[in-house]
């Protein structure tokens, strides 16, 4: 008799706890993903927020999409790509490297004029005026917001003029930086780079002025058949993680 009524109050136990939300898989997972340097600072918060919820861990590795790209088709060993632009994911689901219908965008990045000096960044004017000696951009061949700088300055007329003056970092984190330093007065960022900095100046580039940022995440082959993998891309579309991704002031879909 005492079995039986102890084999019902477990059997209660375990539904309280699925109810609650609060279950957790038996055996813990760790998902690779590989992250576009610009979002680096979301990404942590929603890692910890996946972890937090379902016990699986979170291994971020941070660079250009470019970077990534080539290191996917080396046989890197990531199970989610979140790429900086849409180009890249497609080219993986299309080469066999990406799952098939798993891609999608989960970000839309804004793009910034940056710089520490106040009143620098004062928009257009200065790239016109050329009052600096060094632009910092994102290599273009390998990071969407060095293609979307150059965009900004060709569309505004600028872009002949400035270039003898342009730094490339070899991804916006070294973009970030080369302005942060001193090294640049100014620099085309990601938003979500210094929405929280003090000071300085900034311009919000318009977004006419530039093609969408379209960030785009994929699971990667390597993931198809773990579903920690497919849980944190799940997650990634939750409430909690998408309120992360417009803190930082993207756009979301």
């Amino acid at each position: 008799m005492f079995a039986r009524i102890g084999s019902r109050l477990a059997a209660i136990a375990v539904v309280v706890f699925i109810a609650l939300g609060v279950a957790r898989p038996a055996l813990a997972d760790d998902v690779p993903v590989a992250v576009a340097a610009n979002f680096t600072e979301p990404v942590k918060a929603i890692a910890a927020a996946f972890t937090a919820r379902t016990g699986h861990h979170v291994t971020l590795s941070f660079g250009s999409s470019g970077q990534f790209y080539t290191q996917i088709t080396q046989g890197a060993p990531f199970q989610v790509l979140l790429s900086a632009d849409a180009e890249r994911p497609q080219r993986l689901e299309r080469e066999g490297l990406g799952v098939p219908g798993s891609r999608f965008s989960y970000a839309i990045g804004q793009l910034v004029l940056y710089s520490k000096t106040p009143g620098l960044a004062d928009g257009a004017g200065v790239l016109k005026s050329g009052r600096f000696a060094k632009l910092a951009i994102a290599d273009p061949s390998a990071a969407p917001y060095g293609v979307a700088a150059i965009q900004t300055m060709t569309r505004l007329g600028v872009y002949a003029a400035l270039q003898p003056k342009i730094v490339k970092g070899s991804s916006i984190t070294q973009t970030f930086q080369f302005v942060d330093s001193g090294a640049a007065e100014l620099g085309f960022v990601a938003l979500s780079q210094v929405i929280d900095q003090p000071g300085g100046s900034r311009w919000l580039v318009p977004a006419a002025l530039h093609a969408p940022i379209d960030q785009q995440a994929i699971l990667l082959f390597a993931g198809q058949k773990k579903p920690a993998a497919r849980a944190f891309l799940q997650f990634l579309k939750s409430p909690e993680a998408l309120a992360i991704i417009k803190r930082y002031g993207y756009e979301v879909r």
